[in-house]
């Protein structure tokens, strides 16, 4: 191979020094090829090479020496750079050494030196992950430090020995993909920093250092005597220092192509994944190359490094791992482009997972990246999108004293990705709720609105109530009055929302919300706009009444209205009788219901209820699919029912499809639910004594579903829900109504035909419900009450012919016990359980008296009743009383009596002791007189009953010879 002269014949400095360059990168080829020894293998022929090379550069050299200074044309630097880049080399000089390679004597005291810090060092060093293998020689004066050009080409994170890696074969691997390296010269190195410079710059003298050190050694040389070059010791007349073009220029190619290199060697390394340590190296390497040029990042990327490192975010290593994410977060500074493209190979759950790592630089590393990421507009929705990542970010911005780096940069992250409302949004629905209401108070109206509807959807917490509406008030008020019409539907939804927790009510009361609600209902008329305003006012006020605020002193306009006053609840009902949408009625009914806890508002209710339509169509809104609205008529009936309850009735059967509807409406799921519950409870608090409703639900054939869905409930089928026991209580309470009638034909064959008085006496006790047990002993009392006309001797019709055949009535004695009919000690007739509803029959009696010992007072009541029927003056009383004897009846009452204080139950069971005593001859009154503490409960009625009480307290007595036997009448009356 030959290589040409360069002549010196240009009239330009430029050219010729681009000539020069040249010429100097075909020696640089020349060299490479050499080290490779792809020219020749032979000794002979390789020192042929390198002795042209040599007289090669000696006479580039030379040449330069010949320019002559007009070519430099003031240029004084190219001249200074061009005289120092001859002197270099002119003192070329390369040697064969034993390994083929280029070898130079100045190397070996360096070498030396290597082998010194090595056998200082007490701990084992990693080969160099790039070492040199092109050695040059020059003068003693310029000697190649070998440490530097090792330094240079090791990252600077590596520089330090590493206890925990011995992996010599992988990096020895990897130390021979760097052979085809460029090498450096010694012209790259500042004289004073012994590193390759940056900025290459001369002096006066002509010797070139790197700017940053010339600079500094200037500034710290005082010499009074005059300012000298640090390497020549010449005198210098001047502190200019003349950027050196051409060395610049050519260090930076030099880097450039030298990092080109070890950016590929660094994706072989990482796509062989040999070993930790060899991984690390790349990555490490990698990263210094990205810092030191933007331009640096892009060839990475090109590269095809970013999979691989996508991939390494999952290796087993942690330092590997936390290498790839500090590699991904610099290929992510300042290059949007970049930040896009990872974010596209990059797993992101799996980034936000490690913001968990309980190894804390992996965590960092995590949360520093993803603020890179975040710092990009387009990325951000695409960050929050990710499950549970925003929950995380606030889980660590609250967690400050245990890391509080990771917490402020989770609270950065979450600040940048306040842009997204989306985001905001996830947020507010993991408990950070401020960035919503920081742009609700100060973001455009755009951001206002969508703030306004995210408020209105999401769920606050108990502990958080208050804050947001004392916050979002304000602004949401502010809204209504002043904003187009999709910022004021979202500020009503969102101020619905906010009045739907109780104790936020006074917060709005006091904002003046009442007074803006009312007029939106009454007096506000935009025609065609798309809201429904008025829903949304009447929802907001029904939630704040619910929350039991002071009707009486709420003032709804400027004429000192007040929310109970006639005016306004005139208008309530008017827009419930003018059909109004089905959301704005539910919120009216509630509004109502509301207001009838007041004494006052109530009898304005009822008044207007009943002078106006809106019975008819309160009863009529129980037919209306939209469930919610029939439940809230339903509670709005029940709630007049003790003052117009038989006007209700009238309405209920004169409306198409009622009353059956309310039990035999179809039910698509086999479990209970609300209306059917509160349905079943309306029918049961209707007037008992109407036999218009009791016909109207027996003709409609309601009392087989009734008995069905009770036994299916008793039974194993529907047991569970929130609903079911108030559904069984009103399913008995509607079959005990039937029992209040049973003078009506109809009815009293109804209960005769379904045996009424078995099914109470099993609910009796196969209940969980006190108030089934309760309402069971009230129909066996109706029924009990009805035995007495029910129950008549059994009658034999004798026939004139067959009175021939009877004996003599001397005869006549034994056939006339065979002929008796067994007849009831109690109503001295036949009686049955199913035909007289006798009490005995159906063994009632012992189930009623085991009631006597429920907690429940009502219940005690109730079966304390029941019992009182067989003592009535229409029975047998002495042949009862036997019975009850018997059964211990006395001892359950006594116990009764000393559990309950209730005036109601001392009267029955009073009642009861008194036909004991009176009755029941002296076994009764021996039991009754040895009760130790009765007297004393006696005497307390005595004192402070009323008059019926008294009488009867004062009748025991008498009898337990605890009072004097005259008249006193006169004292207790």
């Amino acid at each position: 191979m030959e290589l040409q002269k360069t002549e010196c014949t240009t009239n330009n400095a430029t050219e010729f020094l681009q000539s020069l360059s040249r010429s100097i990168t075909e020696a640089k080829d020349l060299v490479d090829k050499c080290q490779r020894g792809t020219i020749s293998n032979s000794e002979s022929e390789l020192k042929s090479n390198m002795s042209h090379l040599e007289r090669v550069i000696k006479e580039m050299g030379a040449c330069l020496t010949l320019i002559p200074s007009s070519t430099f044309q003031g240029q004084e630097y190219a001249e200074v750079s061009v005289q120092a880049l001859s002197n270099e080399m002119l003192s070329a000089h390369f040697e064969v050494g034993q390994s083929q390679g280029l070898q130079t004597e100045e190397l070996d005291p360096h070498k030396h030196f290597l082998e010194e810090a090595r056998n200082e060092e007490s701990v084992t060093i990693e080969p160099d992950l790039y070492p040199a293998s092109v050695e040059e020689s020059t003068d003693n004066s310029r000697e190649l430090n070998a440490p530097d050009f090792v330094e240079f080409l090791k990252p600077t994170s590596l520089c330090r020995p590493r206890k925990h890696i011995s992996s010599s074969s992988s990096s020895t691997s990897l130390a021979r993909m760097t052979d085809h390296m460029e090498p450096l010269y010694q012209t790259f190195y500042c004289p004073l920093t012994k590193q390759i410079m940056d900025d290459p710059v001369t002096l006066q003298s002509g010797v070139t250092y790197d700017r940053k050190a010339i600079t500094e050694w200037l500034e710290e040389s005082d010499n009074s005597q005059g300012i000298f070059c640090p390497t020549t010791g010449q005198k210098l007349l001047s502190r200019v220092l003349k950027t050196n073009v051409a060395l610049k220029t050519t260090i930076e190619e030099w880097k450039e192509r030298n990092e080109v290199a070890r950016i590929n060697i660094s994706r072989s390394a990482l796509f062989v994944s040999a070993s930790p340590s060899m991984v690390l190296e790349a990555m490490r390497d990698l990263q210094d190359i990205c810092k030191r040029k933007q331009y640096n990042k892009i060839q990475v990327n090109n590269a095809g490094i970013l999979p691989l490192l996508c991939k390494l975010l999952k290796y087993k290593d942690g330092d590997v791992r936390y290498a790839a994410l500090e590699l991904l977060r610099e290929l992510t500074k300042e290059d949007d482009d970049s930040k896009i493209m990872i974010s596209e190979m990059v797993d992101m759950p799996t980034v936000i997972k490690m913001m968990s790592s309980g190894h804390q630089p992996i965590r960092h590393a995590a949360l520093l990246l993803l603020l890179e990421l975040s710092r990009s507009e387009s990325l951000q929705e695409k960050i929050g999108s990710v499950p549970g990542g925003i929950l995380m970010l606030i889980k660590l911005k609250y967690n400050q004293p245990d890391d509080a780096f990771s917490s402020e940069k989770a609270d950065e992250i979450l600040k940048n990705l306040e842009s997204s409302p989306e985001n905001i949004k996830k947020m507010a629905e993991n408990g950070l709720l401020e960035p919503l209401l920081k742009h609700l108070t100060e973001g455009s109206e755009e951001m206002q609105t969508e703030m306004a509807e995210y408020l209105g959807e999401i769920s606050l917490g108990n502990d958080t109530d208050t804050y947001v509406a004392e916050r979002a008030s304000p602004p949401l008020i502010k809204m209504v009055h002043g904003g187009n019409t999709l910022t004021r539907t979202a500020a009503f939804k969102a101020l619905a929302k906010i009045a739907s927790c109780h104790p936020n009510a006074k917060i709005l009361a006091k904002s003046g919300i009442i007074q803006i609600m009312v007029e939106e209902m009454f007096t506000r008329r935009i025609y065609g706009e798309p809201i429904n305003s008025k829903g949304e006012a009447a929802a907001m006020l029904a939630n704040m009444l619910e929350a039991g605020l002071d009707l009486e002193s709420l003032q709804v306009n400027s004429h000192g209205h007040r929310l109970a006053s006639d005016y306004v609840l005139y208008n309530f009902i008017e827009m419930i009788n003018h059909s109004t949408p089905d959301d704005l009625n539910i919120n009216l009914i509630r509004i109502l219901l509301c207001l009838a806890k007041s004494p006052r508002s109530m009898s304005t209710i009822v008044s207007m209820v009943k002078e106006s339509e809106a019975s008819y169509t309160l009863v009529e809104l129980l037919n209306n699919p939209h469930e919610e609205l029939g439940i809230a008529a339903i509670k709005l009936l029940i709630v007049l029912i003790p003052y117009m309850g038989h006007i209700i009735v009238e309405r209920l059967c004169k409306t198409a499809g009622l009353p059956e509807n309310l039990i035999l409406g179809r039910n698509e799921t086999t479990r209970i639910t609300q209306k059917q519950a509160v349905s079943s409870t309306f029918l049961a608090k209707l007037p008992h004594q109407s036999l218009t409703l009791n016909l109207a639900l027996l003709r409609k054939n309601t009392v087989p579903a009734i008995l069905q869905q009770i036994n299916q409930i008793q039974g194993t089928c529907i047991r569970t829900g929130r609903y079911v026991i108030p559904y069984l209580e009103g399913l008995v309470s509607i079959l005990v109504r039937f029992t209040t009638t049973l003078y009506e034909p109809q009815v009293l064959f109804l209960a005769r035909d379904y045996n009424f008085t078995s099914v109470f006496t099993e609910l009796l006790m196969k209940t969980s419900s006190d108030e089934v047990q309760r309402l069971s002993a009230i129909g066996l009392e109706n029924l009990s009450l009805e035995s007495i006309n029910l129950s008549k001797p059994p009658q034999i019709k004798k026939t004139k012919f067959l009175k021939l055949f009877y004996p003599p009535k001397f005869l006549s004695s034994i056939s006339s016990k065979k002929r008796k009919l067994p007849l009831c000690p109690v109503h001295r007739g036949a009686c049955s359980s199913q035909n007289t509803f006798c009490l005995v029959d159906a063994k009632a009696v012992e189930r009623l008296l085991a009631c006597l010992d429920h907690e429940n007072v009502e219940v005690v009541g109730a079966a304390l009743s029941a019992v009182c029927t067989l003592l009535d003056d229409e029975v047998d009383v002495e042949m009862s009383v036997g019975m009850l004897c018997e059964m211990n009846t006395i001892q359950h009452v006594l116990n009764a009596v000393k559990e309950h204080k209730g005036e109601g139950l001392w009267k029955k069971s009073f009642w009861l002791i008194d036909r004991f005593l009176v009755k029941g001859g002296s076994r009764c009154a021996s039991d009754i007189s040895q009760d130790r503490l009765l007297p004393a409960t006696l005497v307390n009625a005595f004192h402070h009953g009323d008059i019926d009480t008294r009488q009867m307290a004062e009748r025991i007595l008498r009898h337990l010879n605890k009072m004097p036997n005259f008249p006193t009448s006169h004292y207790t009356m």
